[in-house]
């Protein structure tokens, strides 16, 4: 079976969870293949927010893994056929870079192949409050194709703990690549989320 390649690149921003928890899901598909790009400051977030172990588990889960240095890598050529590429948590820097077409490590490289390219990437920028310069750079993004997702959790499905939240924002994330038998997120359904009482007219 001819898999589907997705790149997965993780920056150093807060989130790290969020990088496992995508792998975890993809490597839940049978069609895809992952390839992983960490960078120095993603391995100290995922100590520092997951755990001693992450980036182990991380590393054994993905398929394929690349240092964040070797720009000669597979996932540095255009020629490297893939689904799609999604940066998380994608940082401000790692945004920056993308923007600029400042290719200085695998991880900017690889994104800016995909847009190059035109295939699906999908940065998942997490920042917040947001000033002028991180807005413009996600406009640039946008309009160079990339798809910006900030990991904005939803509520409607009313989940339980922060593992619900990360796994539901996981999901959404895998969904925008369209890959067949992926675990799709929980989708709104108005009939089943009635609200507990009346507005007060």
């Amino acid at each position: 079976m001819i898999k589907e390649r997705i790149v997965v690149g993780v920056s150093g921003a807060s989130g790290a969870a969020l990088a496992l928890r995508v792998v975890e899901r993809l490597a839940e598909i049978p069609s895809v293949e992952t390839h992983l790009i960490v960078s120095a400051a993603a391995k100290r977030t995922l100590l520092h927010e997951v755990g001693p172990h992450a980036l182990h588990q991380l590393l054994a889960i993905a398929d394929r893994t690349y240092q964040v240095g070797d720009i000669g890598a597979a996932t540095a050529s255009g020629s490297f056929r893939t689904a799609g590429m999604i940066v998380v948590p994608c940082s401000m820097r790692t945004l920056a870079a993308i923007a600029a077409g400042v290719a200085d490590n695998l991880i900017v490289r690889a994104a800016d192949v995909h847009l190059k390219e035109r295939r699906r990437l999908v940065l998942m920028t997490r920042e917040t409050p947001l000033h002028l310069g991180h807005l413009r750079n996600m406009t640039a993004v946008t309009e160079m194709g990339a798809v910006v997702l900030p990991p904005v959790p939803a509520f409607y499905h009313r989940p339980k703990s922060i593992e619900e939240i990360i796994d539901h924002l996981a999901a959404r994330a895998i969904g925008l690549f369209g890959l067949p038998g992926e675990p799709f997120a929980t989708e709104w359904d108005p009939q089943s989320h009635r609200p507990h009482c009346a507005v007060a007219r």
